[in-house]
């Protein structure tokens, strides 16, 4: 038998990149630091007005915007259909997870470092432990999500991630989004299948 739960907000992650704060200054310049655009709808997490361009064997994507705060290691997020015009072929994993994956070059204005820490982030769900209790999830659970759109899509393999630094929210990339017809503000539900 399959029920859905309560709905939560899916949110879509344009490609992006976290420095580490050593990668930082490298591209900026000593003493940089991230200047806040706006803030990102997870708590502390802000969208910075410093972009980079980002390059691989076959191209190159300009104005990637970088997240803050910086992080313990700098990780850059694409989409396939991005890893297909830069050449590259990063693995499908959770955040974080960036050991022996894909590399790359990140440009600023006048300075450039290359990495190997390129990532297609796999479809996740950030949520708090009073939220996992109430959804009868635990973290690193896969689960499936169904969400409502003009193409119903459901999501299979999303990763239950959860933190009371977090707030409920499901995250997808563009790809994943434009192939369900998904917008901004769409709602998702957890399915669970009871035997």
């Amino acid at each position: 038998m399959t029920t859905a739960t309560k709905t939560f907000p899916v949110a879509i992650s344009a490609r992006h990149i976290h420095l580490s704060e050593a990668d930082l200054q490298a591209l900026f310049g000593p003493n940089a630091t991230l200047t806040k655009d706006f803030d990102l709808s997870q708590p502390g997490q802000f969208a910075a007005k410093e972009r980079v361009s980002i390059e691989g064997p076959k191209g190159v994507i300009h104005n990637v915007r970088v997240l803050g705060p910086v992080r313990p290691a700098t990780q850059v997020e694409v989409s396939r259909t991005d890893a297909m015009k830069l050449g590259v072929t990063p693995p499908l994993r959770q955040s974080g997870d960036i050991d022996n994956s894909a590399g790359i070059k990140i440009l600023s204005q006048d300075k450039e470092i290359e990495i190997q820490r390129v990532i297609i982030a796999q479809a996740h769900i950030h949520m708090t432990e009073e939220d996992a209790k109430e959804l009868e999830v635990r973290n690193n659970e896969l689960v499936s999500v169904e969400v409502v759109s003009d193409r119903p899509v459901t999501f299979r393999g999303v990763v239950v991630r959860v933190s009371n630094d977090f707030s409920l929210e499901m995250h997808i990339d563009t790809d994943e989004a434009n192939a369900g017809f998904i917008e901004q503000q769409a709602q998702g539900k957890l399915i669970k299948v009871s035997s």
